[in-house]
């Protein structure tokens, strides 16, 4: 790899890398000679001591340095992750998100309603680096942490930053490399070559045998010689005196990445309205406006009276004007109102007239012959009919499936006189302008 300057990797970071029984921080300075690690600090059993306890071990490292406004860059354990490397050739870089968003239920194993996924465009390759976790997994951490008060900035993966971190003080080679780690989870590869424009894995299997299905899957010559992932990152200058925990690795990287932003993939998986911004930068547009604000306003204080008068004297006598023409409008719009009003009822009438008529039309349908009716009473409300009928029984069913009417009831006991059956029913009407 060659080395350069990059004379833009300026700021200062806090990574922090999750594992199972663990928090690992880290506080590196950025500058383009090099990188420092300020501090470092091991946080063991986080999930079941008291999160206000860590949290104060925390706090206190970012005193020590001076970071305290710093919001944190958590790396998330490769296990939790699933990394692909997606090519979407001829399709524009506006149109990437959408298209990958037809495809990511694909791509994943977890359940539909829980995952969080990110990705960010690889060079000028047009392959898309794709990260799916487990929403469910992620917020319950943040909630950990904010528990703890660690403000967080991002959630990011292994293979964003090592792809960051290989290009900030250095150029990958051309013909491809693989770099291996070992992990409490098993030996993790990261990889580059032609054919691919990145490569993540986890694997439970020996160094070796992860060094060949990593070369595989670059498409590397046999004759490759694999690295420890450790020795093609960039070294810090400087870890601070007096520590003999060895680098969190991870957390390291996340650190370069929290310190210099810009120069890493745009890749996070916490949500936009979750994530804090811990630059200082951010409150100079504020002053500035504030003060703007201050000076225009003190010089609003120093505004000419006269002036004041002479343009309060104009309005006065622009009002007094168009008064006349505002009240002549305000009577036309009562005249219209009231109009309006007659014709809405005018129209609430007419309409009843014809509802009426449909019910009255619905009744001789659904009261067909032999019946016959003897009383008749239509009210807005309701219906009350009496008569004979041979089959009067039938005549309540038949009266709720109409759309007229519902909740018909006998009002009188069913009597039969000879051969019919004498009924008296009440009907709710359905549907109808009061």
């Amino acid at each position: 790899m060659s080395t350069r300057t990059n004379w833009l990797a300026i700021g200062t970071g806090i990574g922090i890398e999750i594992s199972a029984q663990q928090l690992r921080v880290a506080v590196t300075k950025v500058r383009p000679s090099g990188a420092e690690v300020l501090g470092t600090l091991l946080i063991d059993s986080y999930q079941t001591r008291p999160a206000a306890e860590w949290g104060n071990e925390y706090a206190a490292l970012l005193r020590r340095h001076g970071v305290s406004h710093q919001a944190a860059a958590v790396v998330l354990p490769r296990r939790e992750l699933t990394v692909r490397v997606v090519s979407l050739p001829g399709v524009a870089d506006a149109d990437l998100e959408n298209a990958l968003r037809l495809q990511i239920d694909s791509l994943h194993p977890y359940p539909e309603n829980d995952t969080a996924w990110t990705w960010a465009k690889l060079g000028k390759q047009g392959a898309l680096l794709v990260a799916i976790t487990r929403q469910s997994w992620m917020e319950r951490h943040l909630e950990l942490l904010t528990e703890a008060g660690i403000k967080v900035s991002s959630f990011t993966f292994p293979a964003a930053l090592l792809y960051s971190a290989l290009r900030l003080y250095t150029t990958p080679p051309v013909e491809g490399f693989v770099g291996l780690m070992e992990t409490d989870a098993g030996v993790e590869v990261y990889g580059e070559s032609p054919a691919r424009a990145a490569f993540s894995a986890l694997y439970e299997v020996s160094l070796e045998r992860a060094a060949g299905l990593a070369a595989a899957e670059l498409r590397l010559s046999e004759h490759f010689s694999p690295k420890e992932l450790a020795g093609l990152l960039p070294s810090p200058r400087r870890v601070m005196a007096g520590s003999s925990d060895p680098l969190p690795i991870a957390a390291y990287l996340a650190s370069l990445a929290a310190a210099c932003p810009r120069l890493a993939l745009p890749a996070n998986l916490l949500p936009a309205a979750l994530r804090v911004t811990s630059s200082r930068w951010i409150y100079v547009p504020t002053i500035a406006l504030g003060t703007l604000v201050m000076i225009g306003m003190v010089a609003l204080g120093f505004y000419a009276r006269y002036e004041d008068k002479k343009y309060l004297d104009a309005l006065n006598a622009e009002i007094r004007s168009l008064e006349p023409k505002a009240q002549m409008v305000s009577k036309i719009d009562q005249q219209v109102a009231q109009a309006q009003a007659k014709m809405r009822l005018l129209d609430t009438f007419q309409g009843r007239t014809k509802q009426d008529l449909d019910a009255l039309r619905e009744v001789t349908k659904v009261i067909p012959p032999p019946a016959w009716l003897n009383t008749l009473e239509l009210s807005r409300t309701g219906l009350v009919v009496a008569g004979e009928s041979d089959q009067a029984t039938g005549l309540l069913k038949a009266l709720d499936s109409s759309p007229q009417f519902q909740g018909s009831e006998f009002l009188i006991p069913l009597s039969r006189v000879g051969n019919v059956e004498v009924f008296r029913i009440r009907s709710g009407r359905e549907g109808v302008q009061q």
